[in-house]
This record gives structure tokens, sequence and C-alpha cells, in this order.
């Protein structure tokens, strides 16, 4: 988590730059993992939707509470989770975050304010609301985040949640993640709106639509709505528009894309796009991007061979984990 009121511009950069390329380089590594079989299951990854996972929960103060979805593997790293236990958790081993009983769906790290990732479309947004109201009712600051698809704004739980939310002025933040896709199915097939931050009029609470390719562009955005529900103010809407290079999830070829679409979204890549606006600023240079995706490749590749080597959970444990000690 980055305190941007007490650290220096360039400093904060290059952070932000740092966990944007270890993320895209943990979802390369699980996707590696996954067709070398040690990932069960399916995978939902996220290449090209960093920025909005760094810009967004750097916003948070430690005990802010954080939902999140299937493809939420760059959110929990940026709320700090290590990258072993993480993968272990994919790999299905006892040293994951959960125990290697949650899987790639389910990163979640009370400790950390990560209350749940949610695999049902929908689901995390009255969680989340839950967890704000808890605060609220304790006389607590703390806010809650949660992160949606553009393809949860036509559930039940989107409507009943940002209702609710205004008229208890909860201290909430919704975010949808705008890659224009529900799973196969195109955003303008379903959806009659351009922005879907436009649905936020509705239940009286601010809309905001940000270029969710810019780091800086979803941090700044973020950090106002944060600070409005710390406030008092209630709750805000975020549409973040950003793109996912790949399909929805491993059995997903993505078939259905218009040719160069693809092409059009890697040219406005949130890493290359920040990686130049600091070289432009004389932060680093070309080669010290460079070096720095080595390091984190390392990084990454130590992390996940550490996880590879440990155990998987005892038959015996299969109940340990459902309810709360």
């Amino acid at each position: 988590m980055t305190d941007t009121a007490a650290t220096p511009p360039s400093e904060q950069g290059l952070t932000w730059l740092r966990q944007m390329v270890e993320i895209r380089l943990f979802e390369e590594k699980v996707q590696e993992l996954y067709l070398q079989g040690l990932v069960e299951g399916t995978t939902h990854l996220a290449q090209g939707q960093e920025a909005v996972a760094v810009g967004a929960v750097t916003a948070m103060r430690p005990q802010d509470y954080l939902t999140i979805t299937y493809r939420g593997h760059g959110q929990a790293l940026a709320r700090g989770m290590e990258m072993e236990p993480a993968f272990a958790e994919l790999m299905g081993r006892a040293s994951g975050c959960c125990h290697g009983v949650g899987g790639s769906m389910h990163l979640t790290d009370a400790s950390r304010g990560l209350i749940g990732a949610f695999a049902i479309v929908g689901a995390g947004l009255p969680v989340a609301l839950g967890a704000a109201m808890s605060s609220k009712l304790r006389g607590g600051d703390a806010v809650a985040l949660t992160f949606f698809g553009d393809g949860a704004v036509n559930i039940g739980t989107f409507h009943e949640s940002l209702n609710m939310a205004s008229v208890w002025k909860a201290p909430i933040v919704f975010i949808i993640e705008n890659n224009l896709y529900g799973e196969f199915t195109p955003m303008r097939d379903t959806t009659p709106l351009d922005d879907l931050a436009d649905r936020a009029a509705a239940y009286a609470m601010p809309g905001i639509v940000v270029d969710g390719q810019d780091v800086e562009a979803v941090h700044e955005a973020t950090d106002a709505a944060v600070a409005r529900a710390r406030g008092g103010g209630g709750p805000s809407l975020i549409e973040a528009k950003t793109y996912r290079y790949r399909g929805h999830s491993r059995s997903d070829p993505a078939k259905y894309r218009p040719a160069g679409e693809l092409d059009a979204w890697k040219a406005r890549d949130p890493i290359d796009l920040y990686a130049a606006r600091l070289t432009q600023a004389r932060v680093l240079t070309g080669d010290e991007v460079e070096q720095l995706k080595i390091d984190v490749q390392t990084q990454v590749d130590e992390a996940a061979a550490r996880a590879a080597t440990a155990p998987f959970p005892q038959l015996e444990e299969i109940r340990a984990y459902v309810y709360a000690d």
C-alpha cells in the first residue's frame, strides 16, 4: 500500500510501476503453470487491467475493506499479498493464502482487509456494503472498495447494493472494471449505455468515468471517492474503462473480438504508458525499466518454484476452514 501523502512523487511512481509489472508477470506465470498442469480448474487472467488494480487499491488505508472478483489476482497483490502464498493457493498447496482450498477464484486475506474474492458475478457488492456499514455502525472510519466487471451492472445485487448504500450513506466505493465483455458477450449487446457510470444518477451518488489504462487517473479518482466516503459523504461509482488481453478464462480463445481491437488496446498498454511517462520525467531510464522487469521476473520465478514444493492439504482438513474460528 502506498501512502501518497507522504511518498515523494518519484518514489510513488516507481512503486506503482513495479506493482503493475509484478501483476503482469504473475499472471503470465500463472498461465505457464496452468499449461504445465500445476494449476487445477481454470484461471481468469487480467493482463491489460493492471492500472485499475494498482491505482485503486493504493488509495486504501490499512483498516479499509476490499472485495474482488474471480479475476482479482492483481488486486490481491496490490493490497500486499505475497506472491508465494498466492501461487501456492492457485496450485492447491497447504501454504496458500486459503490453505490451498480456495484456488484461483478465491484469493482472500482478512488480515489485509481482503474479505472475499467471489466467483459469482456481482456477489461481492453486498458483502462489501455489509463491511462498510459495520464500520459505520461501530463508529469506525474504514471504507470498503468493491470491484466487479461490466457484466455485473445488470445483476440484481448491483442495483440493490447501490440503492441501500445511498440510502444509508455507506462508506463504500463501487468500481466497475469495464473490459467491454461479459464473458463472451460485448457490452453493447446487453446495456444501452456508453458509460456505465451513468447508472449512479439513479441512486443519487457520483458517477465517475476514468481511463483504466492510466494508473494515475485511476488513483486520483479513487482517492477522491475514498476521501468522500471516509468523510461521511456516502458512496461513489467509478467506471474504469480497460481491456483484458486474454479470453474470459483459459477455455476461451476470444475469437469473438473484432480484428485489430486487441492491437489497438495494446498500443495503450498501462505498463508501457506509465513507464514512458516516468522516463520522460527522468524518474528512471529505459535501461532501468528493463532491469526492473528482469528483477521482477526473478522474483516471480522464485516464488512460484518455492510454492510448488509445498505439501498439499490433508484430507482430514476438508472441513477445517468452512466456519470462522
